[in-house]
C-alpha cells in the first residue's frame, strides 16, 4: 500500500510539473498586422495667371482668355514681365466709352504730341473671336490696319458692340470695377483731335502676372 501510494504521489508530481512547464511556455508571436496605407497626397490645387494693373487710382486685377486669343495674351504677359507697362499712363479716356493706355511714349511728358502713336517696336496680328465688349472687358488698341495691335489696350467702360470682331478681346477685369469707374469718371480736355486727354496724369504705376487659384 504504502509503495502504490508512493507511485500515485509520484505521477501527480510529474503531471503537476508537466503543467507548469506547459503553463510557462511562452504563447507563439502573433502574425503582424499590415501596415498602414500612407495617405494620400492631396489634389494640386488649379492655379491660373493674371494681370494686376496698379495705377495712382488702385489696383485692378484682369483674367485672360487664352483659349480665343493666345497670342495676344502671351504678348500681353511678355510685356509685363519686361517692365514694358511700368510708369505709362492712361492716355486716352472717354467717359462712357473706353479708357486707353500701354503707350511707352506717355513716360516722357516732352513726347505728348505722339501719346497713343508709340508700341514694342513690332505688331502682332489680330485675334477677332466671339467674346464681346462688354464693361471690363480687355481689348488690344490698333490702327486701320487689322494687324497692327503692339502694346496698347483698352478697356471698356460699358457695352461696344460697334468693335465686336474688329478688336481682340483677351480678358476681362475680376476685380477693380470702382478703380475702373474712378478712372473713366477723370475729367478730360480736348487734345486737338477729341475730347479725350486726361486733365490730370492716370498713371500706370505697373503690370504684374501673378499666379492665383482657379475659383
Amino acid at each position: 500500500m504504502k509503495k502504490s501510494f508512493l507511485l500515485t504521489s509520484l505521477a501527480g508530481v510529474l503531471f503537476a510539473g508537466l503543467a507548469s512547464v506547459s503553463a510557462q511556455t511562452p504563447a507563439a508571436p502573433s502574425a503582424p498586422g499590415a501596415a498602414a496605407a500612407p495617405a494620400a497626397a492631396p489634389a494640386p490645387v488649379p492655379t491660373k495667371e493674371v494681370a494686376v494693373i496698379k495705377t495712382s487710382k488702385g489696383e485692378m486685377t484682369v483674367e485672360f482668355w487664352s483659349d480665343v486669343a493666345p497670342k495676344t495674351v502671351e504678348n500681353f504677359k511678355k510685356l509685363a514681365r519686361e517692365g514694358f507697362y511700368n510708369g505709362t499712363a492712361f492716355h486716352r479716356i472717354i467717359k462712357g466709352f473706353m479708357i486707353q493706355g500701354g503707350d511707352p511714349n506717355t513716360k516722357d511728358a516732352s513726347k505728348e504730341g505722339s501719346y497713343g502713336m508709340g508700341g514694342p517696336g513690332y505688331q502682332i496680328k489680330a485675334e477677332f473671336n466671339a467674346r464681346k465688349h462688354e464693361t471690363g472687358v480687355l481689348s488690344m488698341a490698333r490702327s486701320m490696319d487689322p494687324d497692327s495691335a503692339g502694346s496698347q489696350f483698352f478697356i471698356c467702360l460699358d457695352a461696344a458692340p460697334s468693335l465686336d470682331n474688329k478688336y481682340t478681346t483677351f480678358g476681362k477685369l475680376t476685380a477693380g470695377e470702382d478703380v475702373l469707374k474712378k478712372i473713366g469718371d477723370t475729367p478730360v480736355v480736348s487734345n486737338g483731335r477729341e475730347t479725350s486727354k486726361p486733365a490730370e496724369r492716370v498713371g500706370v504705376e505697373s503690370v504684374s502676372i501673378v499666379t492665383v487659384p482657379v475659383k
